[in-house]
């Protein structure tokens, strides 16, 4: 038996999504334990076919589900997912307003015959004014401010990383869990709905919340006033190095350390916010020491300081990381049979990670079974197959 935590073990769940934001929903419930039963158009999602920056979305969040391939533009491959659905948990969707409504799979027709069915539709936005226009990760980004605050003063830069598609699937996965919870007491399932545009929305809250407070726009990440005086990427001799210093005991500390006597001994210097005034005076002395010193060298001072540090990482570089490496990682197989680690749910449960061997499944790869499972004798699942209905 495995050790890893499965809390939603017995859960079964039915995914008709595509790219990032609906997999991810679905590639975190399977990570906790539920049964995933992906639903690919015949052939396989186009997704699994992207080339470049998104040659990484189908292994990172579709690992661990079965899939099976219907044309859902068929009798019979309608009739598979609509047979599929009747006795799930939770639906997970991503797909424009109305296209599963337009194929009877919407929420009012399933529920209608399932009652407990927690149906989960991630969108570009909520219902309102912009409910049908076409949304994706980037879009979100710089309509909601996001891009404004991550580059430069008039050079709007999306994140490095599929920010809101990502935590858009969490915000999905924390109201099918909430959901979950209410239909235990209700017995009755209901529509859970996440968003591009609100996420995006949610995440720059703090910086609203700075307009409502001061009366001053945020400025732009690049060109802020920090909170702290020392909060900055430093360069060593080779590579370059984040250190924050972040209350008055940590200034003492880092005085200390690296043997700034004379920043120490300017008592006006001992406090947070008269430090950041004289950010013009600390910061180059701060720069010139660290240049004088290499990566590891700054590295082995701050370590069990207390001091928030962070040698300046890759992606690439995460495989070999010592601490990803007791946990953090798992082994996970391609469809391709090669073999290669990918980060794990970042959750510890009871003590215990959730990392676990997993497996990228072919498209259509567990169709028979699936089929099986709904009761289909053999020679409906020959019918299906010869048909085109089921891939």
């Amino acid at each position: 038996m495995s050790d890893t935590p499965t809390p939603l073990a017995g859960l079964k769940v039915i995914e008709f999504t595509h790219m990032v934001m609906g997999p991810t929903v679905g590639h975190m419930l399977a990570g906790l334990g539920a049964d995933v039963t992906r639903i690919e158009p015949i052939g396989g999602d186009r997704t699994r076919r992207l080339i470049g920056s998104g040659s990484g979305y189908y292994p990172m969040y579709n690992r661990g589900k079965k899939s099976i391939c219907l044309d859902l533009k068929s009798e019979g491959g309608l009739q598979v997912a609509k047979d599929l659905c009747a006795d799930a948990d939770i639906l997970i969707e991503n797909f424009r307003p109305g296209a599963l409504e337009r194929l009877g799979l919407g929420y009012e027709t399933l529920s209608a015959v399932n009652e407990r069915l927690i149906y989960c539709s991630e969108k570009g936005f909520l219902p309102g004014p912009y409910e049908e226009r076409t949304a994706l990760d980037e879009v979100a980004q710089m309509m909601g401010g996001l891009a404004y605050m991550t580059g430069p003063p008039g050079q709007p830069l999306r994140a490095g990383a599929s920010v809101v598609d990502v935590t858009g699937g969490m915000f999905g996965v924390i109201g099918v869990l909430a959901a979950l919870e209410e239909r235990h007491r209700t017995g009755k399932g209901q529509l859970v709905m996440a968003s591009l545009f609100e996420t995006t929305i949610y995440l720059v809250g703090q910086h609203m919340a700075q307009y409502a407070v001061t009366g001053k726009p945020a400025a732009p990440m690049p060109a802020r006033v920090s909170a702290w005086a020392v909060y900055d990427v430093f360069q060593t001799r080779d590579e370059p190095v984040f250190i924050g210093v972040v209350t008055d005991p940590l200034w003492k500390k880092f005085c200390k350390l690296f043997a700034l006597d004379d920043l120490w001994a300017i008592e006006e210097y001992r406090e947070n916010n008269a430090r950041v005034k004289a950010r013009d005076i600390i910061i180059p002395q701060i720069r010139e020491l660290i240049s004088t010193m290499t990566r590891d060298e700054v590295v082995a001072k701050l370590d069990g300081s207390g001091l928030p540090f962070a040698p300046i990482g890759k992606p690439e570089d995460m495989f070999d990381d010592p601490h990803l490496a007791q946990g953090g990682m798992e082994e996970v197989t391609l469809d391709t049979g090669e073999v290669t680690k990918l980060p794990t749910i970042p959750l510890s449960m009871g003590g215990k990670r959730t990392a676990s061997p997993q497996k990228l499944a072919k498209a259509g790869e567990n169709g028979d079974d699936v089929l099986e499972a709904l009761g289909y004798d053999a020679d409906k699942v020959a019918a299906l197959k010869a048909s085109g209905a089921v891939g």
